[in-house]
């Protein structure tokens, strides 16, 4: 049966890395504590996009509104 989705598309430590703004270090620490679902292909890591879509939607700290009360302002 064709699916009319693409494929998912999986990502190395670094592609992921460079898509966070860090080190290769963080993800691989992700992986290690199972803080991140991943897949094992061999001895090669994998964190497929949506995964990772999701941990940062998950992390995502939205603004805080209106709690500048007084901030600014002259004394």
């Amino acid at each position: 049966m064709p699916s009319s989705c693409a494929p998912e598309r999986y990502l190395t430590i670094p592609e992921v890395a460079e898509r966070l703004g860090t080190t290769e270090r963080f993800p691989r620490r992700l992986v290690a504590e199972r803080r991140i679902a991943f897949v094992k292909v061999g001895r090669h890591v994998r964190i497929a996009e949506s995964v990772l879509a999701a941990y940062i939607a998950a992390r995502t700290v939205q603004p805080a509104r209106g709690l500048r009360s007084g901030y600014g302002q002259a004394a």
